[in-house]
């Protein structure tokens, strides 16, 4: 019994900690975020080499994601609270038709963009290597939250942990917070 117990116990503590870093790491740090050019449901043409200069927000959500849907009236109040400060929010829609998101987001009335990746193509290169091998790549990063600074590299990338679902965006609003009292690069 002891014997066992000797041999479990090193899996019983190392484990979780390992599940822990796991979902605490960002990952993409520090490297340059992928490019895309994406049609906005207001008919506009949105390029991320556009924004360089500003700091951007980018939230990957689908109308059928709950965690997306609880985080839609946090995003739309960090909008109006960082759109001073030169910050740029989008929602870019992973792999639905326009019909249905502007039927979706009609009840969030978001003054902010939400962009269509209708095949996915976007989402997928956002898509960390790794990270949740089960999944199709478009659909790992939904619900997920990054930051891209002014030289557009990612320096903040939330994927969704359910275990620790920030629907307010305290992180986000951290790292902007962070990111705009720190001296010029």
């Amino acid at each position: 019994m002891i014997s066992i117990l000797k041999s479990i116990i090193p899996f019983l503590v190392l484990f979780p900690l390992t599940v822990l870093k796991a979902q605490t790491e960002q990952p993409m740090i520090g490297q340059a975020a992928p490019s895309f050019t994406l049609h906005g449901l207001d008919g506009k043409i949105y390029s991320l080499e556009q924004l360089r200069g500003k700091f951007v927000v980018i939230h990957f959500a689908a109308t059928w994601c709950p965690f997306c849907n609880a985080e839609a009236p946090n995003l739309e109040q960090l909008y109006k609270d960082y759109k001073i400060k030169d910050v740029q929010v989008f929602i870019i829609d992973v792999k639905e038709s326009k019909e249905l998101v502007i039927k979706s987001s009609q009840r969030f009335n978001f003054s902010f963009p939400i962009l269509l990746d209708e095949d996915g193509k976007v989402s997928a290169k956002y898509a960390p290597t790794g990270v949740q091998p089960d999944l199709s790549r478009d659909e790992v990063p939904l619900a997920s939250n990054l930051i891209i600074d002014k030289e557009g590299k990612i320096c903040f990338y939330s994927l969704l942990n359910t275990a620790s679902f920030d629907a307010k965006l305290t992180k986000v609003k951290q790292g902007l917070d962070e990111l705009l009292i720190a001296p010029e690069r």
